[in-house]
C-alpha cells in the first residue's frame, strides 16, 4: 500500500467522523459505493442516470454485437 493512498484514507477517514458522525470503525467497515452513496446527494444522482430509451438502445446494440 502507497504513502499516498495512506495518507488520502485517513484524511477521508477524519473527514467522514466529523461530518457523519462515525465512528473510524464505521468507516474502515463501509465499502467506497457506500460511502458514496451516502455522499451524492439525489441531484448528483439524477444527472449521473440514464434515460430508459437510453438503456434500451444499449440493450438493443449489446445484442446486435
Amino acid at each position: 500500500m502507497s504513502q499516498k493512498f495512506v495518507a488520502c484514507a485517513t484524511r477521508l477517514a477524519g473527514l467522514i467522523c466529523r461530518q457523519l458522525f462515525w465512528r473510524p470503525d464505521d468507516f474502515w467497515a463501509a465499502t467506497p459505493a457506500e460511502i458514496s452513496a451516502i455522499l451524492i446527494g439525489p441531484a448528483d444522482a439524477e444527472q449521473d442516470s440514464i434515460s430508459r430509451q437510453e438503456l434500451d438502445n444499449l440493450l438493443e446494440r449489446d445484442r446486435n454485437g
